[in-house]
């Protein structure tokens, strides 16, 4: 459920628009997908884990916010990413 260092760092490497960059909109949005996805397999083999569905439910709502302001601002960042995580 919780990344580890090396898989974070890996991801922002892979999303980032510039060296610093660790809070863009697409780097936020392939690590939430990282941990959802993880979560998700938790769920399966734990499936009374109501407080782990709730914090499914809740990044999967920040998610979906972050994938609209993406779409709104800047179309082909929203495509690409989308693509790239098999979103949609």
């Amino acid at each position: 459920m919780v990344l580890n260092k090396e898989k974070k760092t890996a991801i922002i490497k892979k999303f980032n628009k510039h060296s610093e960059d660790t809070g863009s909109a697409e780097v936020q949005i392939a690590i939430l997908t990282e941990r959802i996805s993880g979560l998700v397999e938790h769920l399966k083999k734990n499936k009374k884990d109501q407080h782990s569905r709730r914090g499914l439910l809740m990044l999967v709502g920040k998610r979906k916010r972050l994938l609209h302001y993406l779409q709104r601002s800047d179309i082909k960042s929203f495509e690409e990413v989308s693509s790239n995580l098999g979103l949609k």
